[in-house]
């Protein structure tokens, strides 16, 4: 029995508690073998056939755990098989797309557009100009805050990849993934950098693997340092500045140098968007992304809590909307001069003039404080202001009222009418025709062919000398003058002085109807200020490269003498008295001698006020540039105010100095006739004895001496001629027999002196010939 319940366990299926295992259905002890064997043998029958009954019953068991552990390796074995063939397919790309690229051995960084920085005479930076808008600096002279705030906001691993960064490019497509559109870039400053220099904006996958390949070339080819740098003076900041120095210069009038954290942190922030976060268009928006930035700085380890809190409170101001200030009307001026100087600008070039930022700004406030309490009531929307020293030099230029509103230029390019500012011209070459100041003429109506000039006020003052009409600026006596010293030598002198304009031969040159830019005019007058010498205007004073080679300096420390001594101090002394008891009282200075003309032209619509002291000459105009009559504006109004303004603004701390000849005029010891006293050092040397042409007064030498570079401009103009003698009574002009039989030239008929001596009785006639200036 027991060797049939052993041999029924066999048969039969385990339902112990514990699950059946192999060795328990079919092993058998040695007893249970023995006897199996023996039961065997004995009955001589053959046992009965074994099943794995238990083996078919856990079957269903063992598939499960094969299956699951199958399904894993089967996905792990794909992967794997899948990421071959997808690095293949990759480098099939990078091959294909990198072999219609060429050859890196020609690979080289594209030269960074030139820039042209144009400097003040103090070496402060009037503006640059260029297709980057700025100057290049390495990081060592730049604040050290823009590169950590870019570093931490655009690419916090900068310094350890090696130009892709990959887990930068995971964090990107989890975080936009996440928020369901595109919040974050991928791409490291290397492959913007490789972007920016040699590939287009769209966006494609060629570009992309070209980028890649290129951030790797520029990785291997310059240091980190380098790289940051040349993204740094070269990237997009809006507001067409490229580079930091130009969008610093933009933003916040600073050199890139001077910016601080606050500052730093929205040009940073400028990066993801340059025209939507800029800050002359979204102040809110720039200083919103700066605290992003300035977080990132702070979770990077670059800065403190303390200075977070100071550079939320130095959150820079909203900053204009477009390039303004005067000093931007100087830039233009001098682009347009400089490729005539140096050809075509390849390089980095800083450009020294001769502007006096401090006078610039005074001269600017000057027009706009007269424009903003009288242009409105008066119909003046514009004006225009150049002032000028004894060599030539632009000190302070004022193109118009608002840059950013107009960048047309008034005083360099805009021609007009100067009225009677044209009038010393007239007198000077009648001067040197042998009159002097006290010659007599009679101020009465006057006709000359068909014109009959009229004095501003329409009344007449009998005779007068010369000193006195031009004081009260009498068209009359202008038009005699031209008529005794003929238009041609009214022109010559002009011309010789410095007014470059085509002037037209007629007797209305007298009242300045020929165009003339208000800058060779008040050119023109400084050779009257420094005392007979040829002052051609500049504003370029040297051209350097950026590593300090000069391309040029110059060449006008040798002007030639354009009027004798005698007639300077002469006509000095009559335009004294415009200011004294004329036409341009208004512009008088305290405690200052000062000189010069009033211009009007016809119904108001230009006025002019051009004067001098001993140390500066300066034009100013007033009008529209629609040429619409102002109400009654008069060369002695609004531009003699803003003349005074600005004179007294650039004389404030200066010790007085009398004008060329101390503005007195004395009897000449040899003939009796009146003539202006020269003091000395004003035409006269240390011993009081004459200055020759040749032996220049020490005034002059002093004024040019340290300003002007080699020239030989002396040849090109005439030796300034002496007064005529004899030429003259004592109670007026003597006609050269040629102007008293009515010739000198077709276009210059005869003229009628006399009559009624005020319009109470009889009009004198008008005419418009050549749109006459009727005015002072």
């Amino acid at each position: 029995m027991a060797g049939r319940g052993r041999s029924g366990d066999r048969i039969e299926p385990s339902f112990s508690g514990r699950p059946a295992r192999d060795d328990d259905e079919f092993s058998l002890d040695a007893d249970d073998r023995i006897a199996g064997s023996r039961s065997t043998r004995r009955g001589g029958s053959k046992p009965p056939p074994q099943r794995a009954v238990p083996r078919r019953r856990r079957e269903p068991r063992e598939r499960e755990g094969a299956g699951l552990f199958g399904f894993v390796r089967r996905v792990i074995y794909w992967c794997v098989v899948l990421s071959i063939w997808a690095g293949i397919g990759v480098a099939g790309l990078v091959v294909y797309y990198g072999s219609r690229m060429p050859s890196a051995s020609t690979w080289a960084i594209p030269e960074r557009p030139p820039n042209v920085k144009i400097t003040a005479v103090d070496g402060s930076v009037i503006a640059n100009r260029g297709a980057t808008g700025g100057e290049a600096l390495s990081l060592e002279n730049m604040s050290p805050y823009i590169p950590e705030a870019v570093i931490a906001i655009e690419d916090r691993r900068f310094y350890s990849h090696f130009g892709v960064d990959p887990l930068g490019l995971g964090r990107a497509i989890v975080t936009n993934f996440t928020a369901g559109h595109m919040v974050q870039g991928g791409s490291t400053l290397t492959q913007q950098l490789a972007k920016n220099l040699f590939l287009s904006p769209e966006r494609t996958l060629e570009r992309k693997v070209q980028e890649v390949l290129l951030s790797l070339w520029l990785e291997q080819k310059y240091t980190k340092d380098q790289i940051l740098a040349m993204y740094l003076n070269r990237v997009f900041f809006g507001s067409n500045a490229y580079g930091v120095e130009a969008a610093s210069r933009r933003y916040f009038n600073k050199s890139a140098r001077d910016v601080n954290l606050g500052e730093a942190a929205v040009l940073a922030g400028l990066l993801k968007a340059p025209s939507r976060l800029s800050p002359a268009r979204d102040a809110d928006a720039a200083n919103a992304r700066a605290q992003l930035v300035l977080a990132a700085m702070r979770e990077q380890g670059f800065i403190t809590d303390s200075e977070v809190k100071t550079a939320m409170s130095q959150t820079p101001a909203s900053a204009k909307s477009y390039w303004s200030g005067a000093g931007h009307y100087v830039a233009d001026m001098v682009m347009d001069e400089l490729p005539g100087l140096i050809g075509d600008v390849k390089e980095d070039v800083i450009v020294d003039t001769t502007i006096d930022k401090s006078l610039e700004k005074k001269a600017e406030q000057s027009l706009v404080d007269v424009l903003d309490k009288e242009g409105g009531k008066l119909d003046a929307s514009q004006a225009a202001l150049v002032s000028i020293d004894g060599t030539g030099a632009i000190r302070a230029l004022v193109g118009g009222r608002d840059y950013a509103t107009s960048q047309f230029n008034r005083a360099v390019k805009a021609k007009r009418q100067p009225g009677s500012s044209f009038k010393p011209f007239v007198y000077a070459a009648a001067l040197e025709k042998g009159l002097t100041p006290f010659s007599v003429f009679n101020d009465a109506p006057i006709r000359i062919g068909d014109w009959t000039p009229e004095n501003y006020e329409k009344k007449y003052n009998g005779e007068v000398t010369l000193a006195t009409a031009l004081a009260k600026s009498l068209n009359t006596v202008a038009a005699q003058l031209v008529m005794y010293d003929g238009p041609d030598q009214v022109i010559k002198l002009a011309h010789r002085l410095g007014i470059e304009s085509e002037l037209q031969p007629n007797a209305s040159i007298a009242l300045g109807t020929s165009e003339v830019s208000l800058m060779e005019l008040t050119a023109s007058y400084a050779a009257f200020m420094n005392g007979g010498y040829k002052a051609t205007p500049h504003v370029i004073r040297r051209v350097t490269t950026a590593e300090g080679k000069v391309l040029y300096e110059n060449t006008y420390d040798s002007p030639p003498r354009v009027l004798s001594e005698q007639i300077v101090a002469e006509m000095d002394a009559m335009m004294m008295g415009v200011i004294d008891n004329g036409t341009g009282k208004s512009a008088k200075i305290p405690g200052w001698q000062a000189a010069g003309k009033t211009g009007t032209t016809q119904n108001s619509r230009d006025a002019l006020f051009v004067g001098f002291t001993s140390n500066l000459t300066t034009g100013v105009w007033f009008g529209n540039d629609d040429g619409k009559p102002m109400k009654k504006v008069t060369g002695g109004g609004l531009p003699a105010k803003a003349w005074k303004e600005f004179m007294i603004a650039a004389h404030k701390g200066l010790s007085p100095a009398p004008l060329f000849g101390n503005g007195q005029l004395i009897a000449d010891p040899n003939s009796g006739q009146p003539m202006a006293q020269a003091a000395p050092g004003d035409g006269q040397s240390a011993s009081g004895q004459p200055m020759t042409a040749e032996a220049p007064p020490s005034t002059i030498g002093g004024i040019i001496s340290g300003v002007f570079g080699g020239d030989d401009s002396a040849n090109r103009y005439p030796q300034a001629p002496v007064r005529q003698q004899g030429a003259t009574s004592g109670n007026g002009p003597v006609p050269p027999a040629d102007v008293a039989e009515g010739g000198y030239d077709s276009m210059v008929p005869p003229g009628d002196v006399g009559g009624p001596q005020s319009t109470s009785s009889v009009q004198p006639r008008r005419t418009t010939l050549l749109d006459l200036i009727m005015g002072q």
